[in-house]
């Protein structure tokens, strides 16, 4: 199988009408198109050569509106000749429910929507033979018609343990959110299926009120600095002048550096992660002594200049696989492109092919269950296994305001 390796080009404007149905048809802007598709019953149905894109057009906007920016992107460099995108933008579940029923037809792909609860109900569907692709990040909604693309933690998570040293110790030091219960509830079966061991672990709010507490309960903060001044209690009484150069070093420390693990997971991000990381070291878990970890949410050149996370290593891929994205997006569309929006451009990477292809819905159903084949995006390289988007991950560390590819 040929690669699916999205670049970018410059780009015509996409136009909505009424907020929804528009399109590009050999890259070139079309009037609307009014003509419903009769449903035809077929037990392999073609593709459809009109794809609907349903995302909300309330909550999220600046989501929606990027999304359809980057999927015009990928579209125009994809030269995707003869294939018409409808941008339907619902309010609510029931205006979801309705643009579904009025396009849905055998062989018909949807993209969207962006929501978990939106997701929840389009299994129904499936038996119309259609098929969604839906960005939710609840994994137990992929399941026959419907395939989640988003970034998964236990992908990458699984990622860092097949590449931590053989009997590693993992500390874990997680914010009490949605998305630190989330790596909690997943590390404990990763952990158990690989060489390395969970040693501890602590939590703190989202507020940072109890984060200090939290960092010296993880390295044992008080019961180091205890035994590093029992030392020096000790040193102090002898006179030899082994005894006392040792002295001498060890007052510049605070605690001993017998840390229990040698790596510590920190799964944050934002602000958070930023006032976060820089308190480790003063509490003496040194990174030169513990590797500092974290997941694909680092993924952000905000990070790389943090001292204390220089060195420090994530589940990634270097962003020069995505730095023309980055570039023409700002440059077509005077704004910073988001984090997530590689995950529609790599969706249109593979519907390119699919479409050249001439596939049918069983061709396609075939291709996306079929793991061993794997596609080439500015993500990584990424296969769908039980419905759920997965990628063949790299361990980068950050250095100097950028990552590099350390396996």
């Amino acid at each position: 199988m040929e690669n699916v390796e999205p670049v970018l080009e410059n780009m015509e404007s996409v136009e909505v009408i009424n907020n929804k149905k528009i399109v590009v048809v050999e890259n070139k802007k079309i009037e609307e198109k009014n003509k419903k598709t009769k449903p035809q019953l077929n037990l392999s149905p073609p593709l459809l050569n009109e794809i609907s894109i349903i995302l909300p057009i309330n909550k999220k906007y600046e989501i929606t509106e990027q999304f359809v920016n980057v999927i015009e992107l990928a579209v125009y460099q994809k030269k995707l000749q003869n294939i018409s995108f409808t941008i339907d933008l619902y309010k609510d579940s029931n205006d979801l429910h309705k643009i579904i029923q009025e396009k849905i037809s055998p062989g018909k792909i949807f993209i969207g929507p962006l929501d978990s609860k939106e997701t929840t109900f389009l299994n129904q569907y499936c038996k119309k033979g259609v098929i969604f692709f839906s960005f939710s990040s609840k994994k137990d909604l992929a399941k026959e018609c419907v395939f989640l693309i988003n970034f998964f933690p236990e992908n990458e998570l699984k990622t860092l343990f097949n590449n931590f040293p053989s009997g590693s110790k993992i500390a874990l030091l997680y914010p009490e959110n949605t998305y630190g219960y989330t790596i909690n509830l997943l590390i404990d079966e990763i952990a158990n299926q690989s060489d390395s061991v969970i040693i501890n672990r602590a939590s703190y709010n989202e507020n940072l009120t109890n984060v200090r507490e939290a960092i010296k309960e993880l390295g044992k903060y008080e019961l180091r600095k205890y035994e590093l001044n029992r030392q020096k209690q000790i040193l102090a009484t002898k006179k030899d002048e082994q005894s006392k150069k040792r002295l001498k070093k060890l007052i510049k420390f605070q605690t001993t550096k017998n840390l229990d693990f040698t790596h510590i997971l920190l799964p944050d991000y934002g602000l958070r992660l930023l006032q976060v990381a820089p308190l480790l070291p003063y509490y003496d878990v040194d990174p030169d002594v513990v590797q500092f970890v974290g997941t694909g949410v680092w993924d952000d050149p905000a990070f790389f200049f943090e001292p204390a996370l220089q060195k420090a290593i994530f589940p990634g891929v270097q962003i020069n696989k995505r730095e023309n994205l980055i570039i023409d997006y700002n440059k077509i569309y005077g704004s910073k492109l988001m984090r997530t929006s590689t995950l529609p451009y790599d969706m249109i990477g593979l519907l390119s092919y699919m479409y050249q292809q001439d596939m049918s819905l069983n061709d396609l159903y075939d291709l996306l269950n079929n793991y061993n084949i794997k596609f080439d995006g500015i993500d990584g390289g990424f296969y769908f296994k039980n419905n759920v988007i997965e990628r063949n991950l790299d361990i980068v560390q950050i250095s100097n305001g950028k990552t590099l590819k350390i396996n």
